[in-house]
Parts: C-alpha cells; structure tokens; sequence
C-alpha cells in the first residue's frame, strides 16, 4: 500500500479550500435569498442558477480540487480524466439547484428541507467520489466503507443545514456566520472522504494518461473569477425595495409606506389658574359676598 500525503505543501492548500468554500457560500446564500423575494418565475429561476453555481461550483466543486492541489501519492504520478472531472462539477451544481429548487419555491417546512437536503447531500457526495475516480495513476483505489459512509452523512447534514440556512438567513453578519460553518461543513466532509482512501501500487508501471492538476488549475481559477464577478454584478444591479417602489410610483401605481400607530394628542394648556379655580375645595362651591362675615 502506497503512503499518501494529504498537504504535499502544508496548510495552503486546505486554508486556500476553506476560503473558497466560504466565498461561494457567502455569494450563494445572498443569491438564495433572492429566491422567495423574485416577483416573477424567471427572476427566481435567475437567482436560483446563481445560488447553485456559487454553492454547487465554487463552495463545494473548487474547494474540492483547491485541496487535491495538496493530495500526492509516493511512487506514481496523479493525472485527471478531464470528462469525468466535468461530470463531477455538473453533478454538484445540479445537485444543489435542484435542492435549491425543492426548498425555494412554496411553504417553508421541515419535510421539504429534509428531502432537499437529503437530494443535496447525495449529489454532492457523487461530485466527491466522482471526482476521485477521475484520478489516473499506477495503482487501484480503495475505500474503507465505514468513512465513507460518514462522509455522505456529513455530507447530506451539511446540506440539510446549508438549504434551511438559504431559505431563513437575511441578515449580513447571519450571512457571513452562517459561511464560516458551511465551509468547515464542506471541508469535513471532503477530508472524512479523502481518509478512507487507500492506493495499491501496481507492479508494472505504466504511462499515466490524463491533465494535471496544475492545468485544471488555470480554467478552474478563471471560471471562478468569472462567476464572482457576475454573482457580485448581479447583486449589485439587482432592484432593491426602494428601487421598486420608485418605480412603481414613477408608473401611477404609488405604494406608500405603511401608516405608523398614531400617538396619543397632548394634553390641551390649561389657562393659568382655571383647572386651579374648578377644583377648589374638591368640589364646594367659592364663598359669596353673603356669606363672607362683617368686619
């Protein structure tokens, strides 16, 4: 059995991963939020292809060989089956719309994020495994079954928790916490999968046919400058509330804000004196002349 290294350059690789994860899970839950708030079929499409080509794209799929940038095996080089690495990004970005889609449209409730979530978690774990049997080397892969399986129920919790996440965080700091564990969410799972690996070197060694991860690397770095920078477009020139509202002024249609409880009216001023002079002696009447007495 072959000795793996998991970091052949230290913690560059997983700190470059974490932050990928973050930033496509940062993007991807701005975008998913836009899902409920779109006003027509087209914008929620809009937002949820977005949502899915940060999480499923760049969270998950780049954060994914990001760290494989790290992962050598002694005695054979490693190769990629470019196809099949193909099919492993469409896997994730499908998986992810479509639980997107589940949990983004109708009543919010925990049966709906459940079977998204559950849908979710198992696409992504195919991208996971997918991915891995695109490597080329001199050798056989094998697995132990029972890290495996942790990694898809790791895989399918995080998933669970990143759509409910979706479709109830609003807020910018929620937002950006809410990242930070979608990233460590991610990275487990990817790490918990990458240990129940094991190489078996083959005697005869063989040409190992196939791209290197150092040349995915370049596509795989512009296509996501490329969706951060149309994700981030996209959120900026999006409308927002007071955009619409403009607008539907400017069209007749004036929405006007919503009235505010009206407060109580002070009291009215009292002349100097009056309230004093209708309330003295607590209800008996002024002295007359009469009944003043003689001097």
């Amino acid at each position: 059995m072959a000795e793996i290294n998991h970091f052949e350059y230290g913690w560059i690789t997983p700190a470059l991963s974490y932050a990928l994860s973050v930033l496509g899970s940062c993007l991807g839950l701005v975008c998913a939020g836009r899902i409920r708030t779109a006003q027509t079929p087209g914008q929620r499409a809009l937002w949820g292809t977005l949502a899915a080509l940060a999480l499923g794209g760049t969270a998950i799929w780049t954060m994914h060989f990001m760290a494989m940038l790290g992962f050598a095996v002694d005695g054979t080089r490693i190769r990629y089956d470019v196809p099949v690495t193909v099919a492993s990004a469409a896997f994730a970005i499908g998986a992810v719309g479509i639980g997107l889609a589940i949990v983004g449209t109708g009543r919010v409730s925990v049966p709906r994020i459940a079977v998204g979530g559950l849908f979710t978690g198992a696409g992504v774990a195919a991208m996971h495994y997918t991915g891995m049997a695109a490597m080329r080397l001199n050798g056989s892969l094998r697995y132990d079954q029972t890290r495996v399986i942790l990694s898809v129920v790791i895989a399918v919790v995080a998933a669970t928790v990143a759509l409910w996440l979706a479709v109830t965080v609003r807020r910018g700091l929620a937002i950006f916490a809410s990242a930070l564990v979608m990233g460590i969410a991610v990275n487990g799972m990817h790490f918990t999968g990458m240990s129940a690996l094991s190489v078996h070197l083959h005697e005869q060694r063989g040409e190992v046919t196939g791209a290197e991860v150092s040349t995915l690397l370049v596509p795989i770095i512009l296509a996501v400058i490329f969706v951060v920078v149309g994700l981030v477009y996209a959120l900026l020139a999006a409308p927002t509330d007071e955009d619409r509202a403009a607008a539907a002024y400017l069209d007749g249609r004036r929405i006007d804000p919503p009235e505010e409880p009206m407060s109580p009216a002070p009291p009215a001023a009292d002349p100097v004196g009056l309230r004093a002079r209708s309330t003295f002696g607590a209800g008996t009447p002024f002295p007359s002349r009469r009944d003043t007495p003689p001097r």
